[in-house]
């Protein structure tokens, strides 16, 4: 099952298509479509849609950080992890598919209940998932075989995003999609069928696109029984946490893991929303923003593949955190008619289209840096603790890795909205994640690699 001399067999396939399989249900249902549509179009009340839309992800952000590490330890003593993977891809492919009932005036409440246990789902699949991955990979291979799966999910997104955006999402005024067709299947724009279908499809995709992991990939060996290992992985769970106190090196990692994870999540949240504000962008140009950095983003994996396998995973998580501050650094430099704080000036006048002046396109420009750096970040993020822990600890320790990208991931946004009101000023708001990506990465410099007390520093 290991992968060798380059070549992946069919098994290891199997399992990298688990992350073409979840993605589109973060790309067109949290972030682009969707969502946009829940908190605009559903009710007539915009703001507290966003409050409820911000709620549920908060509900089930904390769910995800409190269960997450215990259900990877019993995942842990139960051996196999297909099981668990397939009882939560019930719960979201059943959630995704009644996204369809969120017609304008539904009850904003259980469209809430539908996405909480949706993310849930989600993000308890890829703990056990994840867990997966260091049984299936040899540790030369590991980093590479995970920037390819990462970019795979991207490039799968990306499809089910642009197949929406040109034939599905009509104008609401108009009814026509971005190249002028009617909607397919005969979708209405005006009651939001085009927003919500995204659930059904992305429904569909995870159901068809998982089963190479289910039919090819083979399991663990299967441990104790349920009752059985949920004692025991609670005991390994309280046990691991208090063994993390004697791995300085892992517990490093994961904080600071925690700390530029933070900033990623909030550069990816408040880019688009940024120049909106600032350029004026519409909802077509922010979406094709979003496809551009998703096109770089595949590109970034399959580079970040190669450097992973030949220098490491370290490398490649420092050096993406260093592209990605000096974009964050560039983000907030650039004004309508300048940019790099006023040392170079530009006209705001500009071509007709996308993305008309110069400073937009300076934008842009940073923003590709942004697309080749935030899939390396976290695909070798994930490479990285998988060569530092054991096969029998994995369950566990990813589990605590999702709690590390989830127990603080509020604190971005919430420095830039309080900065920026304390300020007046959405620069300065944004200025603040360079404080945790320059953290993290300054944390990450003091990490061994592998991060166990035997590894190397780099």
């Amino acid at each position: 099952m290991k992968t060798s001399h380059g070549t992946i067999d069919r098994g290891v396939r199997g399992w990298m298509f688990f992350d073409w399989a979840a993605q589109p249900f973060f790309t067109v249902v949290t972030t682009f479509i969707f969502g946009p549509y829940f908190v605009s179009r559903m009710t007539d009340d915009p703001v507290s849609a966003q409050t409820a839309w911000s709620n549920a992800a908060t509900i089930s952000g904390v769910i995800i950080a409190i269960l997450a590490p215990i259900l990877g330890s019993i995942a842990d003593e139960s051996g196999s992890r297909k099981p668990w993977i397939a009882f939560f891809a019930l719960i979201k492919i059943a959630c995704l598919a009644l996204l369809w009932t969120a017609a304008p005036g539904s009850p904003v409440a259980f469209v809430m209940l539908l996405m909480i246990l949706a993310s849930i789902a989600a993000e308890f699949s890829i703990v056990f998932n994840d867990s997966m991955m260091p049984r299936l990979v040899s540790q030369q291979d590991v980093g590479r075989v995970s920037n390819i799966a990462w970019g795979m999910g991207y490039m799968g997104g990306m499809i089910v995003l642009i197949f929406v955006v040109l034939f599905l999402a009509g104008n609401p005024t108009t009814g026509k999609t971005l190249i002028g067709l009617d909607p397919l299947f005969g979708l209405d724009p005006a009651t939001g069928e085009d927003a919500r279908i995204t659930g059904p499809i992305s429904a569909v995709w995870y159901l068809i696109f998982i089963l190479p992991m289910f039919l090819f990939t083979p399991d663990a060996a299967k441990g104790k029984a349920l009752g059985a290992a949920v004692r025991s992985g609670l005991r390994e769970i309280r046990s691991t946490l208090g063994e993390l106190r004697h791995r300085s090196n892992i517990l490093r990692f994961l904080i600071a893991r925690m700390i530029y994870q933070d900033g990623v999540n909030g550069l990816l949240v408040l880019g688009g929303v940024f120049a909106a504000a600032m350029f004026g962008w519409s909802t077509m140009e922010i979406g094709i923003y979003g496809i551009i950095l998703n096109i770089v983003a595949i590109f970034g994996c399959l580079v970040a593949g190669r450097v992973d396998r030949a220098l490491g995973s370290k490398v490649v998580v420092m050096v993406s955190l260093g592209l990605l501050i000096v974009a964050t650094f560039g983000i907030i430099s650039t004004g309508v008619d300048f940019t790099l704080f006023g040392l170079v000036s530009l006209p705001i006048t500009g071509t007709d289209g996308l993305f008309a002046t110069p400073a937009e396109k300076a934008y842009v420009l940073y923003g590709l840096l942004i697309g080749m750096s935030f899939g390396p970040v976290q695909a070798s993020s994930r490479s990285y603790l998988a060569r530092s822990v054991e096969l029998h600890e994995a369950g566990r320790y990813f589990g605590i890795y999702s709690l590390s990208g989830r127990a603080t991931s509020f604190l971005a946004t919430l420095s830039f909205s309080v900065v920026t009101a304390w300020s007046g000023s959405p620069r300065a708001g944004m200025a603040t994640l360079l404080v945790f990506l320059i953290g993290g990465l300054v944390l990450l410099l003091r990490t061994n690699y592998p991060a166990t007390d035997k590894g190397t520093s780099l």
